[in-house]
C-alpha cells in the first residue's frame, strides 16, 4: 500500500504541470467517449431497394418525414373551397335604383297633370278653347330620359320607357310594388356569376304572373331583369387565409422513435426505403453528427468539473489529490454503468435499476464534499441516460437519468452531518427505499404494463442498487483514504474513539499526558475553529501529539504524582534528550501504526525547533553547552493546526503549574509564550497571519478563563461548627 500511496504522489506531482493536466482530463474524455458513442452511433443497414427484410427495423430517432408533411399539408390545401363574400347591400341598392325609375315616371305624369290643369284655369271661359294638348308619347320618354341618369337610360331599353309613360300612375305604383318585391326576393339569395341569367328569369317569372296592362308588365320585367345583377363574389384574401390556417393546422408526420419501419420478411418498397434513409440507416453522411454531439458533451462535462476545481480555495496540492481522486471515482463509476448496461439484452426496461448510483455520492461527499458529489450525481444522470438507451442509437432515456440523479443526490443527503463509518450502511438501506419509491413512480408515469415476475425484479434491482453502493462505498473508502493519504471527517472521528489501541495505551500507561491532551484538545479546537481551520483535525492531532511520552511516561511531569522527579538523577543534557525524544517517538509510534500523515506531522511538528528552557539554563549555569542538543529536531509547524497545537500545549501546561490562576496570570502567560514563539521563528513555515494570531491568544485566554474560574468554596464541617458556635 506505501508502494501505491508513493506511486500516487508522483501522479499528483505530475499535475502540478499543464501537460500532464491536459492528459489527465483527455483520459477522462476517451473513457466517456468510449462508454458512450457506440450508443449514439447510429445502425447502418446493409439492404437495397425492393429487398426482403431479414429483420425488423426500427427508427433510432424521432425525426420530421418532410415529404410526408408536405403531401399531407397538400392533400388538405386541395379540399379548402373557395371563399365568396356575398354584398347584401347590392340588394337595397338596386330595388332603390327601380324604385327611383318609377317614382321618375309617376313624377312625370303628375307635372303633366299639373300642366294641363293650370293651363286650362288660365283659358278664359267666356272664349271657347280647345282643351290643353297632352304630350305625345315620345315627348313623355324623353321628358322621363331627362330626369334619369345617362348610365340607366343607355341600359334600358326604350320599350321600358314607353311602357312607363304610358300607364297612370296607380298602375305605376302596382308595377313598382310588384317589381321592387321581385327583386328582392331574388337578390336576397347569393347571386353568382353563372346564376345571374336565373336570377333574371326568376324575377321575369314572378312578374309574369301579374295582372298589370302588357307594356307596362314588360317595362316592369325589363326593369326586373336590369336591376337582378351578381352580388357574390369570390375573396382571395379570405380564401388565402382559409388556405393558411389550413396549412398550419397540419400536423407534422414524425417517424417516431421505435418506430417500427419495416417488419421481417416485409418488401422494402421505394417508400421504406426513403424513410429508412430518413432516419439515417442507410446515410452515411449523417454519421458524423453523434460524433460531434458526444464529443460536445463531454467538453462541457470535462469543462464543468475543470472549472470547479480551478474555483477551489485550497492548496494546490489537496486540489490535485481531490481532482484525482474525482477522476478514480468517475472513470469507476462509468465502467461500472457500462457494466451494467450490458445486461440490457435480458431486461431492457428495468436494467438501470442495478446501477448502485449512490456509490460515488457517497465516496466523494466523505473524502472531498458535497457540492462535488451533487455534480457527479448530474453527470452520472447525463451518461446513465445515454448508456442506458436500450440500444436505440441517440436515444435518451430519461427514466435512467432521472433514477440515477435521486440516487446519487438522495445518499449525499442522507450522509449530511453524518460522518460515522456506520451510518454509510444505514444510508445504503435508506437509498434502497428511495429506489423503490422511484421505481414504481417511473412505472406509473410510463403507464406500462409489466408482470408480476418483472416488478419483482424490479424491486430486487432497486434494494440490491442501494445495498451495493454502500457495500462498495464501504470497501473503497479506506483503500482511497490510505492510496491518497486523505484524512475524512468520517477518519478523524473514528480516531477520536476512545477505545482507540494507541488512546487506550496512553490513558493506561500516562493518565497525566491523556488529561493533558484533553485539555490541549479542548484549546486547540477552540483557536482553530475561530480562524477557520480544521478544529476536529486539531483535536485529534492533541489525542496523539504526545503519544511518545508513553514510552517514558515518569519522565513528564504530569504523570509523576508527588513521586521522585527522575530528571533529578540525571543530567540536564540527558534529560533534554529524553524530553526530546517524545516528539520523534511519537511519530515513529504513529507511522508504525499507519496513522494519517497529517497526525504523524503534528506529534513531529508541535513543538517545532523550540528550545527546552529549563534544561538548558540548568545546563548553562554548570558551564558552556551547545544551545542545538536543547532544542528539537523539527520541523517548525507547516500547517496552522500544528502551530496552534504547538501553543496551546505549552500554555496548558505553563497555566496549569499554576495551580490557581487569576485572569491576569492567564492572559500573561499566554502572551508570554505566543510573543516567545513569533521571537523564535517558530510560526514562520505556517500561514497563520498575526491577526489570527491575536485572535488565537484571544481565544486561548478565554477558554482558559473558563477552566480555571474560581469555584465558591463550601465551609467544612469545622467552619459550620464555629459559625452555629459564634
Amino acid at each position: 500500500m506505501d508502494l501505491l500511496q508513493k506511486q500516487f504522489q508522483k501522479v499528483k506531482r505530475l499535475l502540478d504541470l499543464a501537460f500532464f493536466r491536459v492528459l489527465f482530463f483527455s483520459l477522462l474524455g476517451i473513457i466517456l467517449f468510449v462508454s458512450l458513442y457506440n450508443n449514439v452511433k447510429p445502425d447502418q443497414l446493409s439492404i437495397n431497394l425492393f429487398d426482403v427484410a431479414d429483420r425488423t427495423v426500427v427508427s433510432p430517432v424521432t425525426v420530421e418525414d418532410k415529404e410526408s408533411t408536405e403531401r399531407k399539408r397538400q392533400e388538405e390545401l386541395d379540399r379548402v373551397q373557395g371563399i365568396y363574400t356575398v354584398k347584401t347591400e347590392y340588394a337595397k341598392n338596386q330595388v332603390d335604383l327601380v324604385a327611383s325609375i318609377f317614382d321618375s315616371a309617376i313624377e312625370l305624369n303628375t307635372e303633366i297633370q299639373q300642366d294641363l290643369k293650370e293651363e286650362q284655369e288660365n283659358n278664359p271661359k267666356e272664349e271657347p278653347t280647345p282643351p290643353p294638348k297632352e304630350p305625345t308619347v315620345s315627348e313623355k320618354v324623353k321628358m322621363l330620359k331627362e330626369k334619369l341618369t345617362q348610365s340607366v337610360v343607355e341600359d334600358l331599353p326604350e320599350e321600358v320607357f314607353t311602357g312607363l309613360v304610358s300607364a297612370n300612375n296607380g298602375q305605376l305604383s302596382i308595377a313598382k310594388d310588384l317589381t321592387m318585391t321581385a327583386i328582392n326576393n331574388a337578390m336576397e339569395q347569393p347571386i353568382p356569376a353563372d346564376e345571374v341569367e336565373n336570377a333574371k328569369k326568376k324575377v321575369e317569372e314572378e312578374l309574369n304572373f301579374s295582372t298589370l296592362d302588357a307594356g307596362l308588365k314588360r317595362a316592369s320585367i325589363q326593369l326586373g331583369r336590369f336591376a337582378v345583377i351578381q352580388n357574390e363574389f369570390f375573396d382571395p384574401q379570405a380564401t388565402e387565409e382559409a388556405r393558411r390556417q389550413t396549412a398550419e393546422a397540419v400536423e407534422p408526420v414524425k417517424i417516431l422513435e421505435g418506430q417500427i419501419i419495416v417488419s421481417e420478411g416485409d418488401l422494402v418498397n421505394r417508400e421504406i426505403y426513403r424513410q429508412l434513409k430518413l432516419v439515417g440507416l442507410l446515410d452515411s453522411e449523417n454519421s458524423a453528427r453523434p460524433f460531434i454531439g458526444l464529443v460536445l458533451l463531454i467538453i462541457i462535462i470535462l469543462g464543468s468539473i475543470y472549472y470547479y476545481f480551478s474555483q477551489q480555495k485550497d492548496s494546490a496540492d489537496k486540489r490535485q489529490t481531490n481532482l484525482l481522486l474525482f477522476g478514480m471515482i468517475f472513470s469507476f463509476s462509468i465502467i461500472i454503468m457500462k457494466i451494467v448496461s450490458l445486461f440490457q439484452v435480458f431486461n431492457h426496461d428495468g436494467t438501470f435499476y442495478l446501477f448502485p448510483a449512490a456509490m460515488a455520492g457517497i465516496i466523494i461527499s466523505i473524502l472531498i464534499d458535497e457540492k462535488l458529489a451533487w455534480m457527479m450525481a448530474i453527470i452520472q444522470s447525463i451518461c446513465g441516460s445515454i448508456i442506458f438507451n436500450e440500444e436505440m442509437a441517440g436515444a435518451l432515456n430519461m427514466s435512467a437519468g432521472i433514477y440515477i440523479l435521486v440516487g446519487g443526490l438522495a445518499a449525499t443527503l442522507i450522509l449530511k452531518d453524518h460522518h460515522d463509518r456506520s451510518k454509510i450502511m444505514t444510508a445504503g438501506m435508506l437509498v434502497s427505499a428511495v429506489n423503490l419509491g422511484m421505481i414504481f413512480s417511473l412505472v406509473l408515469l410510463r403507464n406500462a404494463q409489466y408482470s408480476g415476475l418483472e416488478y419483482g425484479m424490479f424491486v430486487l434491482f432497486g434494494i440490491v442498487s442501494g445495498l451495493l453502493a454502500a457495500i462498495l462505498a464501504m470497501g473503497l473508502l479506506p483503500f482511497f483514504e490510505t492510496s491518497f493519504g486523505i484524512l475524512s471527517t468520517m477518519k478523524l472521528i473514528e480516531l477520536s474513539n476512545p477505545n482507540h489501541p494507541l488512546l487506550r495505551k496512553i490513558l493506561t500507561e500516562a493518565p497525566g499526558t491523556y488529561h493533558h491532551s484533553v485539555m490541549v484538545a479542548n484549546l486547540s479546537e477552540a483557536a482553530c475553529e475561530a480562524i477557520g481551520a480544521n478544529g476536529l483535525l486539531a483535536r485529534v492531532g492533541c489525542y496523539y501529539h504526545d503519544i511518545g511520552k508513553t514510552k517514558r511516561p515518569l519522565f513528564f511531569i504530569e504523570n509523576q504524582m508527588n513521586r521522585e522527579n527522575p530528571h533529578d538523577r540525571l543530567t540536564p543534557e540527558k534529560s533534554a534528550q529524553i524530553i526530546i525524544a517524545h516528539a520523534t517517538d511519537g511519530a515513529a509510534m504513529l507511522r508504525k501504526h499507519k496513522m494519517p500523515r497529517e497526525i504523524v506531522d503534528i506529534a513531529e511538528q508541535h513543538h517545532g525547533t523550540s528550545l527546552i528552557k529549563y534544561f538548558y539554563h540548568k545546563a548553562v549555569q554548570a558551564g558552556a553547552v551547545d544551545e542545538s542538543e536543547y532544542r528539537y529536531p523539527g520541523p517548525k509547524p507547516q500547517t496552522k493546526e500544528a502551530a496552534i497545537i504547538g501553543i496551546a500545549d505549552s500554555v496548558e501546561a505553563a497555566v496549569r503549574s499554576t495551580g490557581q490562576p487569576t485572569t491576569e496570570q492567564i492572559e500573561s502567560i499566554v502572551h508570554s509564550i505566543v510573543s516567545d514563539r513569533l521571537q523564535d521563528g517558530q510560526l514562520n513555515e505556517c500561514d497563520l497571519t498575526l491577526k489570527e494570531v491575536n485572535l488565537v491568544s484571544h481565544i486561548l485566554c478565554e477558554t482558559l478563563k473558563g477552566f480555571f474560574h474560581r469555584r465558591i468554596e463550601y465551609p467544612t464541617e469545622t467552619t459550620k461548627q464555629n459559625v452555629r458556635q459564634a
